[in-house]
């Protein structure tokens, strides 16, 4: 079924369980391609989940950047207002503008912030340099591959033009760079201080922004602390 050549009004749409993306009816890898373009939902659960655990500064920085994307991308869609390729086509889409995508313009934002932060952000606090790197291009590598992806199915799918996925992927590799310049030259210098606040304190909310590697410092000090308290239980015991 050619659906990224044409519109095809007649075909069945079928909606993915419990949301509002659709794939035709029959077609498997319409199907998989939707639930790819679920993608900016799962990453937004995660990182509710993620500020909910760690609260972390700089993760709660990184989805305030993707919420005002968002905003962003809303503001000219409708300074813009270009209809989507095939309108009718879908009955529960939540705009009848397509450019920029939506969807596209998230998972670029998220993709390129997350690249940033991996080379520029993130040292390596070892000896494994050769590992280090590869971790990294691989990581870089998947991002890469789920924003072509996202921004692909988007197509396939007859939610947006070529064009509406391109700029919304331009609208977002830009924001994204500039909300990284912002939180690095302006917000985490502040970091500091507004961890020290009594209602950050409250709710634990803490700074790692001087932390190189917070996975390899979070592991080296639970297995520490594991073990002082493993030597401490032995004591006890005898």
């Amino acid at each position: 079924m050619a659906v990224v050549e044409q519109c095809s009004l007649s075909a069945e749409w079928r909606p993915v369980s419990l949301t509002h993306v659709e794939y035709p009816a029959g077609d498997v890898y319409g199907q998989l391609l939707a639930y790819l373009s679920l993608g900016p939902v799962f990453i937004l659960i995660s990182f509710g989940t993620l500020i909910i655990f760690k609260r972390e500064l700089h993760t709660i920085s990184f989805l305030c950047g993707l919420l005002l994307n968002e905003g962003v991308n809303w503001l000219i869609k409708n300074i813009i207002r270009e209809p989507r390729p095939c309108e009718g086509t879908h009955a529960t889409v939540t705009t009848e503008y397509g450019l920029p995508s939506s969807h596209s313009q998230f998972i670029w934002f998220f993709s390129v912030y997350s690249f940033l932060f991996l080379y520029l952000r993130m040292h390596q606090t070892n000896n494994a340099r050769f590992l280090d790197l590869l971790w990294r291009h691989i990581l870089s590598l998947c991002l890469l591959t789920a924003a072509c992806l996202v921004s692909y199915s988007r197509v396939y799918l007859l939610y947006h033009s070529w064009s509406q996925v391109v700029y919304g992927a331009l609208a977002g590799s830009i924001l994204a760079i500039g909300w990284f310049v912002i939180t690095q030259e302006i917000l985490t210098p502040l970091f500091p201080r507004i961890a020290s606040w009594p209602v950050s304190e409250f709710f634990l909310i803490r700074d790692t922004s001087l932390i190189p590697n917070i996975l390899w410092f979070e592991y080296t000090v639970t297995r520490g602390e594991a073990r002082n308290r493993q030597r401490k239980h032995g004591t006890k015991l005898q």
